[in-house]
């Protein structure tokens, strides 16, 4: 099963708002992956394993993607940053 890490700076409020809007667009398109909510800081102690990380701070990675998901704070772009985690969790 792919597994998705979802951040934010606290690893509360915004990531769980990200975290459901994932889980939702995901169960949509019938497809199943394991969504892991935390803070920006633990990202290097839960990678392993990762296919993807979702963050809405700034973040990079040389092992997976990462997503800057602002738009789910923001509400422009959401569908076309959904459209692009359903991609790299179906390959």
């Amino acid at each position: 099963m792919k597994k998705i890490i979802v951040a934010c700076g606290t690893g509360i409020a915004t990531s769980t708002v990200v975290c459901v809007k994932i889980k939702e667009a995901l169960k949509s398109a019938g497809v199943q992956a394991d969504v892991v909510q935390c803070k920006v800081a633990e990202i290097p102690s839960k990678i392993d394993g990762a296919d993807l990380v979702v963050t809405t701070t700034s973040f990079t990675s040389d092992k997976v993607p990462v997503i800057r998901a602002i738009s789910f704070l923001t509400g422009i772009g959401v569908e076309n940053d959904l459209k692009k985690i359903i991609e790299i969790v179906k390959a």
